[in-house]
């Protein structure tokens, strides 16, 4: 008799929690009959995809980030080993040996924003089945000392390089969404809270209790309505209010004697029908950036000027 035979059930599962890699979990599950029984039971996960196989054709580089699990862990999941199914696809298929799911970190390999060299964009954005919000904070690297930091630029200067980060963030927000956090709410139906970030830190997609019900809702509807022969629901895009802040250059402090940031925006993007006021995006944005050097420049730009912009739908 080992420790663990003397722990109850729940501490152990508990213990499985605090572990939450589902590659370490699988390996858990292989160790005895008891783990073997209670690593289904952990509530709290993690699960890190390793790798990118190459593109398969034209399709979003995601339906390639989705065949990237080994399938040695599918096996160890399964309730049925002995099947020997096909290498998994997408984490839905890893993720069906947990029948207790409450909190889930997705972590992709790698950021999916092309962007130009020296560029930095970032984006936090909560989802329902449609967006609820989205901060976006972007900016070249430049280097430190000898910046005015306060003077601001010209609206329209830069502006057509700022709509080109915001698209890239919101279509990869978009595609996050799609392709990884809306399959995964339809399969689990007690989730509180679903993240989706990558490793590179270029982006996090989230949704709570609430928009992860709305989310699995809408996929059984739009499943139904395909196996009555309706054909897809048609996507429904909510016009987009966005409130953004920019400024020539921001100081912030760093590793040997400072950054300047060139070009800084800060952008706050809602649903128009949402209505909510100036002190409600900065609460946002400092929710989202809140930490480090990037709430500094977010703590600067929320001074500046706030430029409103609308996106309909196209």
């Amino acid at each position: 008799m080992d420790c663990f035979d003397c722990l109850p059930d729940s501490i152990i599962i508990d213990i499985f929690n605090a572990v939450a890699d589902v590659k370490a979990l699988a390996c858990c599950r292989a160790v005895s009959r008891r783990f073997h029984s209670l690593v289904p039971h952990a509530d709290a996960l993690l699960l890190r995809v390793d790798r990118v196989l190459p593109d398969p054709g034209p399709d979003s580089p995601f339906l390639s980030l989705l065949r990237t699990l080994l399938s040695s862990v599918y096996h160890l999941l399964s309730p049925h080993p002995a099947a020997a199914p096909e290498p998994p696809n997408n984490p839905t298929r890893v993720l069906r040996g947990f029948a207790r799911i409450r909190d889930l970190e997705i972590e992709l390999p790698a950021g999916d924003l092309r962007l130009e060299k020296g560029t930095v964009v970032r984006y936090r954005a909560v989802f329902g089945e449609q967006l609820r919000s989205c901060v976006i904070l972007g900016f070249r690297h430049g280097r430190g000392g000898g910046g005015a930091g306060e003077a601001q630029d010209g609206f329209g200067e830069g502006l057509k390089e700022r709509v080109a980060w915001i698209l890239s963030a919101l279509a990869g927000a978009s595609a996050r969404r799609r392709y990884v956090a809306r399959e995964v709410a339809r399969e689990h139906a007690g989730l509180a809270r679903l993240a989706v970030r990558d490793r590179d830190g270029e982006g996090e997609v989230v949704m709570d209790e609430l928009g992860l019900r709305e989310a699995a809702t809408a996929a059984a509807a739009a499943e139904a309505a395909g196996s009555h022969g309706e054909g897809p629901r048609k996507l429904v895009v909510p016009t987009l209010r966005m409130s953004m802040r920019h400024a020539s250059t921001v100081e912030i402090a760093g590793g040997g004697g400072g950054v300047r940031l060139e070009g800084p925006m800060l952008v706050v993007v809602r649903p128009d029908e949402d209505g909510g006021a100036a002190e409600d995006d900065a609460e946002l944005a400092l929710e989202a950036f809140g930490g480090g050097a990037y709430g500094e420049a977010v703590r600067a730009l929320l001074k500046s000027r706030s430029h409103q912009l609308e996106m309909n739908p196209f």
